[in-house]
């Protein structure tokens, strides 16, 4: 594997669908420190809620997220919920007009959640109860791409990892259990096996030869 050497501090942010796309930081600095070596390594997550909204499309809430949180690489996540990748990359590069700020689109088939379904041992750690031997039939990794709901199944695995039953399980934050996933996810390795993140990777790798 190809390490690129970089002399400089990259300073990255993440523009998401949503608040949830914040998870995708852990795999992000992680695929960095795979592909580069670098002084230092600073990234942002651009909050949603200080981003334009929606509806109003995805360049006025890059080009919003460039003045909010400089960087000198921006990271844009879609998901491609339906449309296919090669629409979300139109998209992504119509959104930068013409903008110079070196990009890496992250396009997952499904969603985010698909990505954190890899770890079960991170899954436990973050559901509260680690030593917990129930099963929790997670997806083999070929076939998270197939997934119809990871969202679903990221957070009923996190509730039956729990073993919280009643009232703690209704009070159980499986929103918040599913970002300390990724958190504590070490190796993201296991993902390339996705065409996904195959192609995250090749993004991301021929970016920084440009840095």
């Amino acid at each position: 594997m190809a390490i690129v050497s970089l002399k400089m501090e990259v300073r990255y942010t993440l523009v998401g669908d949503g608040p949830f796309d914040c998870a995708l930081m852990p795999v992000i600095r992680w695929a960095l420190l795979q592909h580069a070596q670098v002084t230092s390594i600073a990234g942002e997550f651009a909050e949603p809620h200080r981003l334009p909204k929606q509806a109003n499309g995805l360049a006025p809430r890059v080009m919003a997220a460039i003045g909010l949180y400089p960087c000198n690489l921006l990271f844009v996540h879609r998901d491609t919920e339906g449309q296919g990748r090669q629409q979300r990359l139109t998209e992504i590069h119509s959104a930068l007009n013409g903008n110079r700020i070196p990009y890496v689109p992250v396009i997952p088939i499904r969603m985010t959640e698909a990505w954190l379904l890899i770890a079960e041992d991170a899954i436990r750690s973050a559901s509260g109860n680690p030593n917990g031997q129930i099963p929790l039939n997670l997806p083999s990794i070929v076939r998270l791409e197939a997934r119809p709901d990871p969202k679903r199944d990221l957070h009923q695995a996190l509730r039956t990892a729990s073993m919280l039953t009643g009232r703690q399980l209704k009070r159980f934050d499986e929103r918040t259990s599913a970002r300390r996933v990724a958190e504590l996810i070490t190796d993201y390795s296991p993902l390339r096996a996705l065409s996904a993140f195959r192609n995250f990777e090749a993004d991301l790798t021929t970016i920084l030869a440009t840095l």
